[in-house]
């Protein structure tokens, strides 16, 4: 294989690798610091904050440096380079670079969202100086709430990376954000009234590496360092973007995108940026109840499992093929599973179905050329299907096919008092059945909701289960191209609510606590298209499953 050495180490290179300083440094666990530069980008070279010593290796062994420093992000690496990026002649242009960054740069700290993720302010303690030279006032520049709905400019704060002028010019195509001025007046501004509101808009903020940039949802909300973070997926298409999910004391505050090269790569839509608001909603389905003689009480869980097992195994034995289950889109793999084993345990003959999966105009492509049209290559694409595992739900009934319907045939089967039981799982936070669905769905003669939002046919349930959203459960989701994702339990649910998982791990008797890793064990054993689950847990970046008898992508499965 061919060999680098960085900093006295060698470094393999697969063969076809291309790499430059920083991604060779990274590999041996050293850090080149960097402003301008990100791999979803083009490279600038702009902050000469990545100067290091280069040099060849010539056939008799020979090094030969190059006389100047070079910006290692745009140097490539390659059999017999040399990069030494700790020397003392780098150490004094990193010290200089970040002495002319911070001339103008404003003591915000104390202020600043970006305080404690700041890289001015790591590299500031790392490579700078600990004083000011700087004697003449500082150059101040206003700053810019007109920038966008959703983000704001401090303009004082900016070093000019351009990371999100290059964002919006490669990736969102909409180029929105410019440079203007030259020299000390240089700074990030709009066109007149042609605000930065494209839907990719929050990821400048992600990209911005000193605090310019802010969301004005997350902006003076909570300092970063009492934030828990929780890997997660979004829920809000099929894409499956990975995602960090952050809060504090049971408060949820920011999603933000997490690297995925396998899913989404670096970034994530506005839509799953900001649509979680839902989940601190004061609708919140809060406390489980049953509806007896037409009067509808609340319940303890203690009490309302046992109740349930008794009036589903009774309606079950009565009349099997009246018996029916609809299963959510937003649930988990795992929840599918259990429900579905559970019922078919039961009787192989009581019925499963799908449930609605909204879909919402077609695939949104990026980035967009001046007239708003797509263009090639497509770096990132916002799903029409807005269901995070219409996939995996369908894969798990695919097991259990055998006596499968669909939420229209239940519906009318309901309506034409067919329907002995009908168990429905909820989960969409934006109402999930149509008033004619709900109408015949509630004639069953017992009808059991498990959800966390009111629905169409909350008022019909006979038994509420009060359930979570994404963010209070354990599990996982398989996207539009069948890669398996784990999310995390990030916060708990109101007092009364419990997470699905939990639900139905005590309604199918098993003991102790809900473990989704047992869960996706079991399947892994029975079901082979979950094959790759066996490990139980799931990688940083998910699995790719075996599609066998999954449907292909962007097929949407309707009522």
């Amino acid at each position: 294989m061919p060999t680098a050495i960085i900093n006295n180490q060698p470094l393999e290179l697969k063969p076809g690798e291309q790499l430059n300083c920083i991604q060779a440094a990274q590999r041996i666990g050293y850090e080149i610091p960097s402003y301008c530069w990100h791999p979803a980008l083009s490279v600038v070279a702009s902050c000469r904050m990545c100067l290091v010593e280069v040099g060849d290796t010539k056939p008799d062994g020979t090094v030969v440096m190059q006389p100047k420093l070079v910006p290692g992000c745009q140097t490539p690496v390659k059999e017999g380079t040399v990069v030494i990026a700790d020397s003392e002649k780098v150490k004094a242009a990193q010290k200089a670079t970040l002495e002319y960054l911070l001339l103008n740069h404003p003591l915000d700290c104390p202020t600043c969202d970006q305080a404690g993720e700041c890289f001015l302010q790591d590299y500031s303690y790392k490579y700078g100086r600990g004083y000011s030279r700087l004697q003449e006032p500082k150059n101040i520049k206003p700053d810019k709430d007109h920038i966008g709905e959703n983000i704001t400019l401090f303009t004082d704060r900016c070093i000019m990376c351009t990371r999100c002028v290059r964002f919006t010019r490669e990736v969102s195509g909409t180029s929105e954000l410019q440079v203007v001025s030259r020299g000390s007046a240089e700074q990030i501004d709009i066109f007149p009234g042609i605000p930065c509101d494209n839907k990719l808009a929050g990821n400048v903020v992600d990209l911005c590496p000193v605090g310019a940039l802010c969301s004005k949802d997350f902006l003076y909300q909570q300092r970063v360092w009492w934030l828990k973070t929780t890997k997660s997926v979004c829920p809000g298409c099929s894409t499956g973007c990975s995602v960090d999910v952050d809060q504090n004391e049971d408060q949820l505050y920011r999603l933000t995108p997490r690297s995925n090269p396998m899913s989404q790569g670096d970034f994530m839509c506005d839509e799953g940026r900001f649509g979680w608001k839902y989940i601190h909603s004061d609708q919140r389905l809060t406390f489980p109840a049953r509806r007896k003689n037409g009067e509808v009480r609340t319940r303890d869980w203690d009490d309302i499992i046992p109740s349930l097992q008794k009036a589903l195994t009774k309606a079950v034995a009565k009349a099997p093929e009246k018996c029916a289950a609809v299963f959510s889109p937003w649930m988990t793999v795992e929840e599918a599973y259990m429900l579905a084993s559970y019922l078919r345990g039961l009787s192989p003959k009581v019925k499963l179905a799908l449930g609605p999966v909204k879909t919402v105009g077609e695939d949104d492509t990026y980035p967009k050329d001046f007239y708003g049209k797509p263009m090639e290559p497509v770096k990132f694409t916002i799903r029409a299907e807005k269901a995070p595992n219409r996939r995996g739900v369908q894969m798990v009934l695919n097991h259990f096919a055998g006596a499968a319907t669909t939420l229209g045939d239940l519906a009318a089967d309901g309506a034409a008092g067919k329907l002995e039981a009908i168990y429905l799982v909820g989960g969409d936070p934006t109402g999930w059945l149509e008033p004619q669905q709900a109408t015949g769905l509630g004639k069953a003669a017992l009808v059991i909701l498990q959800d966390f939002m009111p629905s169409a046919i909350s008022d019909r349930a006979d038994f509420m289960l009060t359930g979570g959203s994404f963010a209070e459960r354990d599990g996982s989701f398989v996207n539009y191209k069948g890669l398996a994702q784990e999310i995390g339990r990030a916060i708990r649910g109101p007092d009364g609510t419990r997470p699905d998982g939990r639900i139905l791990w005590d309604l199918t008797g098993r003991r102790g606590l809900f473990n989704a890793a047992a869960v996706r064990k079991e399947m892994a054993e029975k079901i082979p298209a979950f094959a790759a689950f066996a490990q139980g847990s799931l990688s940083d970046f998910g699995v790719l499953l075996n599609e066998h008898g999954a449907p292909e992508p962007h097929v949407v499965v309707k009522a």
